[in-house]
């Protein structure tokens, strides 16, 4: 097996398939991990997956990855916009994260144009759907040297 990746969704993210489907679209997170599943697969890598509602539990999820993953995809939901926590697990890791939304933030309310993970991560995912998933994971793999797609 190559590299290992894990996949964490903040807030809110549980309730993808039925939260805002005009923004979020209509795929589950079931869906999504499923895909990212049989990505991982096809790019012989392995990928675990946490979803939480709680800043403290994903920053937890980040410190734990250290040694044991080679990078990580972070929808932080919200908390994207307000963690500065969240932003320093980040560089305390030293690992590259691949920032991902569903919707493009960038054409959304004011507030959500500010983006304290984007200063730590490797770069960003966004506008996409549940399509960003399996781009994160071709970015981050590109990033690390694993081509194999």
């Amino acid at each position: 097996m190559g590299h290992s990746f894990l996949v964490l969704n903040g807030p809110n993210l549980n309730l993808l398939g039925t939260r805002q489907p005009e923004v979020y679209g209509s795929t589950t997170l079931a869906d999504i991990e499923d895909t990212c599943t049989a990505k991982a697969t096809q790019m012989n890598v392995a990928v675990s997956f946490l979803q939480s509602n709680h800043e403290g539990i994903l920053i937890d999820a980040i410190h734990a990855a250290r040694g044991v993953h080679d990078g990580i995809i972070l929808n932080a939901g919200a908390y994207t916009h307000t963690s500065i926590a969240i932003m320093d697990a980040i560089k305390s890791v030293s690992l590259p994260v691949v920032e991902l939304h569903l919707s493009n933030i960038h054409q959304r309310e004011e507030f959500r144009h500010l983006s304290y993970i984007s200063k730590v991560a490797i770069g960003q995912i966004c506008g996409f759907g549940a399509a960003g998933y399996p781009l994160a994971m071709d970015a981050l793999a590109g990033y690390l040297g694993t081509t194999e797609t």
